[in-house]
């Protein structure tokens, strides 16, 4: 009887590598979720409550409800996030205080951690609702062997479509992104703007990154560019370098916090 129940148990084990490599698509994929204490528009906010956990808690929790990755890390450069997220469980990198972005901090991650992958993905630490299935959307892309993925959505509002803190993005006949944009784009010359939804397809770009191991170590090296500090958006830099960004829609809301203001939002959406 014991026999049999081992050999069970070793099948439900090979059965679940198995889907878990289904998930990645038989990537080795890293998962880190880049948090940092230091913020101009909402200090600490990596540790705010959210309905009895802090926010950072919640990003990991969702991203770890996927199977496949081959480790879900904290990357951060303070000890009071490090203290949190060890906590509840996590495994926390410390990283660098000088980033000035995630995708910086997760080139550091990889480094440090030295082992061979062939994607990494950039979940930010600022998303506690992010939905398990965009996760896996991105994932898809892991067959076409893509240097860097993202997802996109359509815009279906006018407050979305003129918001300079929505970044939208335009996109070729395969899906690449062609220029990303804090303004409205393409403009509709000869239209109302109150017309604009109505006669064309605007996207907006959901900052969730999966880049492909060396391209991650190459984009770390990349100097700042002019149309990245034009616009704040360091998805620019990279397609000025001649990256190509594979784009993947999606279905799913996000619902980020950038600013205090951000928690009465969630709470009238009844997220906590």
């Amino acid at each position: 009887m014991e026999q049999v129940w081992i050999r069970q148990l070793y099948a439900n084990l090979i059965n679940f590598h198995h889907l878990s490599s289904m998930t990645m698509h038989d990537k080795k994929v890293l998962a880190i979720i880049p948090a940092r204490f230091a913020s101009t528009r909402f200090p600490g906010k990596p540790l705010v409550d959210l309905g009895g956990k802090p926010m950072i808690q919640r990003t990991y929790e969702r991203v770890r409800s996927v199977d496949g990755w081959f480790r879900v890390l904290i990357a951060t450069d303070d000890l009071r996030i490090k203290e949190v997220a060890e906590g509840f469980g996590a495994e926390v990198i410390m990283t660098r205080e000088n980033h000035i972005s995630g995708t910086d901090r997760c080139a550091e991650v990889l480094e440090i951690i030295g082992e061979e992958m062939d994607y990494v993905v950039n979940i930010q630490g600022d998303e506690p609702f992010i939905e398990p299935a965009q996760l896996l959307e991105l994932a898809e892309g892991f067959q076409t062997n893509a240097p860097i993925l993202t997802l996109i959505k359509k815009i279906q509002d006018q407050t979305t479509l003129f918001s300079v803190n929505t970044p939208k993005v335009v996109v070729n006949s395969k899906g690449e992104a062609l220029y990303f944009s804090r303004q409205t784009i393409p403009y509709l010359r000869g239209l109302e703007e109150s017309e604009w939804l109505n006669r064309h397809t605007f996207y907006k770009h959901i900052g969730l990154y999966a880049y492909r191991a060396d391209v991650l170590r190459q984009l770390s090296q990349l100097k700042p560019t002019a149309l990245e500090l034009a616009e704040s958006l360091e998805q620019l830099r990279w397609l000025e370098n001649a990256y190509t960004i594979q784009t993947i829609e999606t279905q799913y809301e996000t619902v980020g916090i950038d600013s205090p203001e951000d928690l009465e939002k969630i709470a009238k959406m009844g997220l906590i």
